[in-house]
């Protein structure tokens, strides 16, 4: 089933995790559309602009799938709201700031980047988005904004 031009369901519910352990990771329909609307507002637009494949990393997560990795089963990942992603060749932080300048979405966090093309980027899309910025490493935890980890930094 596709849910935009590019991006299909089932590279939004696959999981090496849900596969290796029996989970069903098969989405209910609100959460399908959920995902739909997160492809149409967020991964299509930065498909579209950086003309690259968007390579998705963790889409939809069902609530055991969410609890199996470690994460809450109320995740914006268990409701179809989020997705982890990077487009290879290009900069987490130039597009993580492309959308921060362009789209609508609810929360952007720029995760475990050191610069390039490390970590990854999390962006979640609802209905009223509250916009809102943030850098996440293990170091320094969450910080409002884009930056980089402040061990990176050169002086």
């Amino acid at each position: 089933m596709k849910l935009s031009k590019n991006f299909s369901l089932v590279e939004m519910t696959k999981s090496q995790t849900a596969l290796r352990r029996g989970i069903d990771n098969t989405p209910h329909p609100n959460q399908v559309e959920h995902l739909e609307r997160l492809c149409e507002a967020v991964l299509q637009p930065v498909r579209d602009h950086f003309d690259r494949p968007v390579t998705i990393t963790s889409g939809y997560r069902c609530a055991e799938l969410c609890v199996a990795i470690g994460s809450k089963p109320t995740s914006q990942h268990a409701k179809g709201q989020a997705a982890d992603f990077e487009v290879p060749g290009v900069s987490n932080m130039e597009v993580a700031q492309w959308i921060a300048d362009n789209l609508e979405f609810d929360q952007l966090i720029l995760e475990c980047y050191t610069g390039g093309n490390t970590g990854w980027i999390h962006c979640s899309y609802v209905h009223e988005p509250r916009k809102e910025l943030l850098t996440y490493d293990r170091t320094n935890g969450y910080r409002k904004g884009l930056s980089m980890p402040e061990n990176s930094r050169r002086a």
